[in-house]
């Protein structure tokens, strides 16, 4: 499954289920096959988002992961960050922000 968002001021965003569904968790929007951030919801939805982005990483590297074998460090790198995640959803958001109109996603 696909949450695909979309707003008249920018070009439309696909994400994966799982990634999806927390963006718009972190946003405190209930997942489900369509949703709505409205133009007025958009600020309080950003800085939701930055708050999460700031929250993982200001998390401390476990003690397992510093007795990790070099294998698994290389790894750990090439994960994807929340950063880099909604980097793209964020800009959507202040384009839409920047037109007042809504995002919305579906399913």
């Amino acid at each position: 499954m696909l949450y695909k968002f979309k707003s008249r001021a920018a070009a439309d965003l696909i994400m994966l289920e799982p990634q999806g569904r927390q963006v718009v968790t972190l946003m405190g929007k209930t997942p489900g096959a369509s949703g709505i951030v409205t133009a007025a919801q958009i600020p309080a939805a950003i800085a939701a988002l930055e708050a999460a982005v700031a929250a993982e990483e200001a998390l401390p590297a476990s003690a397992a992961d510093a007795e990790e074998d070099d294998t698994a460090a290389d790894d750990r790198q090439d994960a994807v960050r929340l950063r880099q995640r909604v980097a793209p959803f964020i800009d959507m958001l202040r384009r839409s922000a920047a037109e007042n109109v809504d995002v919305v996603w579906g399913v």
